[in-house]
């Protein structure tokens, strides 16, 4: 299991070649999603701190404080990560989850979680346990977290195949 601190990294990491950055609200959105996604594909968590149900949305308590000097600006993106430290499965998910829900604000992704009965059920500052999370990624149907990647693609094919693949869901969150 990878610290969060790691996956957040890899998380800005993605925008250094791009010219927006994220935002506290974004990645702490994009952690949520990772966590669940990479959850109800392998049963077990992809890092080891809890998900609070904050007012915002969900949030990592750890990485909002590290990073809350930012306010509502972006977080530069550190120059380098250490990949080797990710395996595989885990590259592969928080990739397929920044191609997917990366594109969006993090007003857009707060107003989705706040769509979805598991913060909406949830209580305030809650914990949000990993079982929740697991029972309720395993439900989206609107998503099939199938990982498509392989090395011998480039990004812009990646981001394409997932496109097409995906292509009801996208019109549903352009009309968000």
């Amino acid at each position: 299991m990878l610290r969060a601190q790691a996956v957040a990294e890899y998380f800005l990491w993605l925008t250094r070649d791009q010219d927006e950055q994220i935002s506290n609200l974004k990645l702490q959105k994009l952690l949520y999603y990772a966590q669940g996604y990479y959850l109800a594909n392998s049963g077990s968590p992809l890092f080891d701190a809890p998900i609070h149900a904050w007012d915002h949305g969900p949030v990592v308590k750890d990485i909002y404080d590290q990073y809350k000097q930012y306010g509502r600006g972006g977080i530069p993106a550190p120059p380098y990560i250490n990949e080797r430290r990710f395996r595989e499965a885990e590259k592969k998910i928080i990739q397929w989850v920044f191609v997917t829900f990366g594109k969006f604000s993090g007003t857009q992704l707060r107003n989705m979680t706040h769509n979805e009965p598991l913060w909406r059920n949830a209580k305030k500052n809650e914990v949000m346990q990993p079982v929740q999370l697991r029972e309720y990624f395993l439900t989206r149907a609107d998503v099939e977290p199938v990982i498509v990647f392989t090395q011998r693609k480039s990004w812009k094919e990646m981001t394409e195949e997932l496109f097409v693949k995906h292509r009801n869901l996208w019109e549903r969150l352009a009309q968000v």
